[in-house]
């Protein structure tokens, strides 16, 4: 058996000449890399794609309207004050409108309402415009707030609250 530096110990071959060895191939490795760069692009799409669909456009009622065509199906949030009565249409869904500049737009959500959820207060409502854009609906609703509570209840805040 010959053994050489580089290579260690061979087995000689049928006619005492040493064994050629020979070198591992390239094509696993560039296989490899190729299958590890598949993983991690899929990894890497999966998560824009997550965060793009995490991430929902915030309109006032004035450019909601103003933007409906471009708008399309795609879900947002519009902002507005909350105008006139609250309709009861159906089992868990109220009709409503928001306006914010003089712009108003008509409400459709589906699901419960805040507690806090009356006219005269600003809300959030999150959804989508309707096929023919004439109403918005809207299946999550988020009461914004003022800092009214505190001034109107002074000894209930501490003073150091924010």
């Amino acid at each position: 058996m010959d053994v050489t530096p580089r290579t260690g110990p061979h087995p000689a071959g049928a006619d005492g000449a040493p064994a050629v060895r020979r070198p591992r191939s390239r094509g696993r490795a560039v296989i490899g890399g190729l299958v590890v760069a598949t993983i991690l692009g899929a990894i890497g799409f999966v998560l824009i794609r997550q965060i793009d669909g995490a991430t929902v456009y915030y309109y006032n009622a004035d450019e909601a309207v103003d933007r409906r065509s471009d708008l399309g199906d795609r879900r947002f949030r519009v902002q507005g004050t909350v105008v006139g009565d609250l309709a009861e249409v159906g089992e868990d869904q109220v009709r409503f409108a928001v306006v914010f500049n003089g712009a108003k737009v008509t409400v459709l959500h589906t699901g419960a309402e805040p507690a806090l959820f009356k006219p005269g207060v600003p809300a959030v409502a999150e959804g989508r415009w309707a096929d023919d854009g004439s109403v918005f609906l809207s299946d999550r609703i988020v009461i914004k707030h003022t800092e009214e509570y505190k001034e109107g209840n002074p000894d209930r805040v501490p003073q150091e609250a924010p």
